[in-house]
C-alpha cells in the first residue's frame, strides 16, 4: 500500500502482514481519500485493519498541524470482547508511534465514575459499545461534537439486533455535522441500509466476495443426522479416539448445555473450556486470549438466542412465566457475543454440537475457523427437530445451485462404535441437573474471583496470570476412573492403527515432519472409516 507513514509500515512488517488482504487492498486508499464507505466483506477477511489504518494514519498527518489532545476517533462495536480485540489490533499496528496515538477502549463494565480519567486524558481513539458511549455522553463525560473526524460502525448489522437502535439514533446527535464514516459488515441487511442513510455521506459501497463463507476447496463442511444420545455419543469418540485434530470451538444452544457437555467430556478426562455471557468479561478475554496461544484445544461456547433476537427471546419470557426466566437472565451480559466478530487464531474446526437458531449465526459460527486463506471444516449434528432450520441453511448458501448440496453427508457408521455407548450412558447418568446447577455455580464463583479480586494483582504480575487456567476439572459429578481411558477391544478395526498408544507415542517423539504425516493419515482413515 502506498503512502502510509513509516511508524504504520514498520508496525505491518512485525505483524509479518506482506500484502494486504482483498477488503483492505480496496478501501484503505478510498479511506485514506477521505471517503465514506459502507464495506462487507465475510468474517475472517481483514475488516479490523482496512478501517483501523486509516485512522491511524490520519490521526498522525492531523498532528503534525494541530498539536492539541483531542478524542479525533470513535469505534462503535456490538461486544466487549470484540472492543478489547479492536483495541488490541489498533495498539499493534500503534506499536511505534503509541504516544502520538493513542487508544482507549471503554467498552468494559467499569463504572462510568471509574473510566471518567480515560476520557479526561481524550485519547486520540475511543472503541466502545454505543451503550457505554451514550452513558458518558449523558454523564458530561465525554463530548464528541467539537472534535470527533471519524466514525467506525463495526459489524453494523448485529448492533441492531443487540437492541442498540435507539442508543445509536441517540448517539448521532451528539456528533458533528461533517466527519467521516466507515460501516463495516459481513452482511447487508435492511438494518444496515437504514444505518447508512443516518450515517454516511455519498458512500463508495466495496460489496467483495460475494459467498459469505470459503468456497469447498478452503472450508469444508458436514452434517451428520444423530438424536440427543447419539450426539454425546459421537462427540465421545471424535474427540477421545483423536478424529478431531487441532484447536475445536463446540457450539451449543445455552448455558446448561456448555456445563453438561462439560461434564461429560471430565467424565473421559478431556479438558474444556467454558464460554458463555455468564462469565465476567476479563475472564471471557482471558480465555480467548490463551485458547489463541494454544493453551486449549476445546471451547465449548454458547450462541443464546436472547442475543441474537431480543424480541423473540422477550415473548418467549412472557409465555413461559416471568419469575423464573427473569432470575436465569439476571446474570447474563447482553453485550456478550462469540460467533461474531472475535478473531479465534487458528481455529481448525468448528462443531455445531446443537444446530444454530438462524441462518446468520450458522455463518457467524462457521466463519470462526476458515479465516484468511487457512483451512478449515464445520461439522454440525442434526437431530429431527433441526431438519427445518438445516434446510434454510442450505438454501441460503447454495442459492441458485439447487442441486448442490454444501454440507455434505458425514457418513459416520454409528454401528462400528456402538461397543462406547454403554460408557456414554454411564458418563450420562452422572451429568444430573443438580450437578450442572453445581457446576454453573462453580465456575462463576471462581471465575469472579479470578476477575475482580485478582486482577491488580495480575496486572502487577502478568506471569502469573499465564498460570491461570480455565479448563481445570469442575467436579461436581461423579467421576469415575475406568472411564477416562479406552478398552483396545471397544476400538473399531478401522481406526486401531490410528489410536494405538504405542504408536501414538512414537508419533509425538517424531518431530521432524511428524505431525503432518499423522494429520494426513488421519484425514485417510477417517476418510475410509465413514465410507
Amino acid at each position: 500500500l502506498q503512502g502510509l507513514c513509516l511508524f504504520v509500515s514498520q508496525a505491518l512488517a512485525d505483524l509479518g502482514w506482506s500484502q494486504p488482504t482483498l477488503i483492505q487492498e480496496k478501501a484503505i486508499p478510498l479511506a485514506l481519500e477521505g471517503k465514506d464507505l459502507l464495506a462487507r466483506a465475510r468474517t475472517g477477511s481483514g475488516k479490523t485493519a482496512a478501517y483501523a489504518i486509516p485512522l491511524i494514519q490520519r490521526i498522525l498527518t492531523s498532528k503534525q498541524t494541530v498539536r492539541e489532545q483531542a478524542i479525533r476517533a470513535l469505534v462503535l462495536v456490538p461486544t466487549k470482547e470484540l472492543g478489547q480485540q479492536v483495541q488490541s489490533m489498533i495498539r499493534q499496528l500503534t506499536a511505534y508511534c503509541s504516544r502520538d496515538v493513542r487508544v482507549a477502549d471503554i467498552s468494559g463494565k467499569a463504572d462510568i465514575s471509574a473510566q471518567k480519567p480515560i476520557l479526561m486524558e481524550k485519547p486520540d481513539i475511543v472503541v466502545s459499545t454505543p451503550s457505554r458511549v451514550q452513558a458518558h455522553i449523558n454523564g458530561q463525560t465525554l463530548q464528541l461534537q467539537s472534535s470527533l473526524e471519524m466514525l467506525v460502525i463495526d459489524e453494523a448489522d448485529l448492533l441492531f439486533s443487540f437492541g442498540f437502535e435507539a442508543d445509536l439514533k441517540s448517539l448521532l446527535c451528539h456528533l458533528p455535522k461533517i466527519y467521516q464514516a466507515f460501516l463495516m459488515s459481513a452482511t447487508l441487511n435492511d438494518d444496515v441500509q437504514a444505518l447508512k442513510e443516518l450515517v454516511l455521506h455519498n458512500p463508495v459501497m466495496l460489496k467483495l466476495q460475494g459467498s459469505q463463507l470459503p468456497g469447498s476447496s478452503q472450508l469444508q463442511q458436514y452434517s451428520v443426522r444423530c438424536e440427543e444420545e447419539d450426539k454425546f455419543l459421537l462427540i465421545y469418540t471424535l474427540l477421545k479416539l483423536g478424529l478431531v485434530q487441532g484447536k475445536s470451538l463446540l457450539f451449543v444452544r445455552d448455558v446448561d448445555r456448555c456445563y453438561r457437555l462439560k461434564l461429560f467430556l471430565e467424565q473421559f478426562s478431556i479438558p474444556a473450556c467454558v464460554l458463555n455471557s455468564e462469565l465476567p468479561i476479563h475472564s471471557r478475554c482471558h480465555i480467548i486470549t490463551q485458547f489463541n496461544q494454544g493453551f486449549y484445544n476445546y471451547i465449548i461456547a454458547t450462541d443464546e438466542q436472547g442475543l441474537e433476537n431480543p424480541a423473540r427471546c422477550s415473548q418467549k419470557t412472557q409465555e413461559k412465566g416471568k419469575k423464573k426466566k427473569n432470575s436465569r437472565k439476571k446474570g447474563k451480559d447482553k453485550e456478550y457475543g462469540v460467533s461474531r466478530g472475535i478473531d479465534f487464531h487458528n481455529v481448525c474446526n468448528v462443531i455445531n454440537f446443537d444446530f444454530p437458531a438462524s441462518v446468520e449465526s450458522y455463518i457467524h459460527r462457521v466463519g470462526r475457523t476458515a479465516r484468511a486463506d487457512n483451512p478449515g471444516s464445520a461439522l454440525s449434528f442434526i437431530s429431527h427437530t433441526e431438519l427445518p432450520m438445516l434446510m434454510e441453511v442450505e438454501n441460503a448458501l447454495t442459492g441458485d445451485r439447487t442441486h448442490d448440496s454444501v454440507l455434505k453427508p458425514y457418513g459416520f457408521k454409528m454401528e462400528e462404535i456402538e461397543g462406547f455407548r454403554y460408557r456414554c450412558r454411564d458418563a450420562m447418568r452422572s451429568v444430573t441437573k443438580q450437578a450442572v446447577k453445581e457446576a454453573r455455580l462453580k465456575e462463576i464463583k471462581q471465575e469472579l474471583l479470578n476477575s475482580e479480586k485478582l486482577k491488580t494483582y495480575f496486572e502487577d504480575n502478568p506471569r502469573d496470570l499465564q498460570l491461570l487456567r480455565h479448563d481445570k476439572d469442575l467436579h461436581p459429578a461423579v467421576i469415575k476412573p475406568h472411564l477416562k481411558n479406552v478398552p483396545d477391544y471397544l476400538i473399531p478395526t478401522a481406526l486401531k492403527s490410528l489410536v494405538n498408544p504405542l504408536k501414538r507415542r512414537k508419533k509425538k517423539k517424531n518431530k521432524a515432519g511428524g505431525v503432518m504425516l499423522s494429520s494426513f493419515k488421519v484425514r485417510s482413515v477417517i476418510y475410509s472409516f465413514v465410507t
